[in-house]
């Protein structure tokens, strides 16, 4: 039931075509799919899937599929309940696989939104989550954060028009470079032979999964929605789109 994550090399990919592998208790598994599972704090896109004949399915959400020999990108896709269509899902049936691009999206200017704070703040991240109306990150720092500093410094950088690529490197390579990690709480996939590596040059490179935009003019305007000391060696920075 292997998944070909077709995020991973191309995230402004919207649509795709499939073919269904598995359905379970836990949604249906297909062998391609555009839709990222929950995953690294950036939440599972949602959409549908279209059947021959027109019928759709609408996914609630995507998650990591969980059995024996399983991968990172092996994905299940999460159906809404109680829809009349998901009794003509079998193993071979052919679908198109379709994002809600829209939240997709703000999924993208976000994540790489979070990257650039980590650049401004460079404290190692004791947890973060993304979704479509805000990103969290928590930095492990006793230090006090200034809002007006980082919403400058964070302006700058989206003005900047930096790129943002990806890149891979082996396990051993990942292993010789321990200062890549800034997470402290998710760690880069071992063990596959590879890792995937998110670059905005000029300004960080760091292990990630996710799915981001093309260079940081994308994100556009940003503010600094929350900013507090969450525990005694902990500041929680909020940002949401302007």
């Amino acid at each position: 039931m292997t998944t070909e994550a077709l995020f991973r090399e191309d995230a402004y990919l919207a649509r795709c075509d499939a073919i269904v592998t598995a359905v379970d208790e836990l949604g249906i598994h297909l062998d391609r799919t555009v839709f990222y599972p929950l995953g690294g704090g950036q939440a599972g896109d949602t959409g549908v899937l279209t059947l021959p004949g027109g019928a759709t399915i609408a996914i609630a959400d995507t998650r990591k599929a969980k059995f024996d020999g399983a991968t990172p990108d092996d994905a299940v896709h999460v159906p809404a309940p109680e829809q009349a269509a998901l009794a003509a899902v079998a193993p071979g049936t052919r679908v198109v696989a379709e994002i809600d691009w829209a939240r997709r999206y703000r999924h993208m200017q976000l994540h790489t939104a979070g990257h650039l704070a980590c650049a401004v703040l460079p404290y190692p991240v004791d947890g973060c989550s993304v979704t479509a109306d805000y990103v969290r990150i928590d930095f492990a720092t006793v230090e006090p954060i200034e809002r007006e500093h980082v919403e400058a410094r964070l302006a700058a950088l989206i003005g900047g028009a930096h790129p943002v690529t990806t890149e891979w490197i082996t396990d051993d390579e990942m292993a010789a470079r321990p200062e890549l990690v800034r997470t402290m709480s998710v760690k880069p996939p071992m063990g596959l032979g590879r890792v995937r590596l998110l670059r905005i040059e000029g300004v960080d490179l760091q292990p990630c999964g996710g799915t981001h935009v093309r260079n940081t003019s994308e994100i556009g305007g940003l503010r600094v929605a929350k900013l507090e000391k969450k525990s005694a060696r902990t500041r929680r920075l909020v940002l949401e789109l302007a």
